[in-house]
């Protein structure tokens, strides 16, 4: 009777081992999940900038004038554009 009980609680054991440290257990659920919140945020984040460079195609393409103040403020920004006639004012940076 002994041997039947020691028998059953080593399988119960080695069962317990399976579901918690196997490799697809519940260390490996909460894994999974871990990487699934990583993973659903980063799609979030993608799926904003999309949404921002979505609005700014169509700002160039139905903008003013065929766009041209959609893309003369991206010049402007990215490039330092200045207009004829216009005056520039640099200011250094003090450290």
């Amino acid at each position: 009777m002994r041997i039947l009980l020691v028998v059953l609680v080593a399988m119960i054991a080695a069962l317990q081992y399976k579901a918690w440290r196997s490799d697809v257990g519940f260390d490996a659920a909460a894994k999974l999940r871990a990487q699934l919140d990583e993973e659903t945020a980063r799609a979030a984040a993608l799926k904003d900038q999309n949404r921002r460079l979505t609005a700014e195609v169509l700002a160039f393409k139905h903008g003013e004038e065929n766009g041209f103040a959609a893309v003369e403020a991206r010049a402007r920004i990215d490039l330092g554009m200045v207009r004829q006639g216009e005056k520039l004012f640099l200011f250094p940076e003090t450290p």
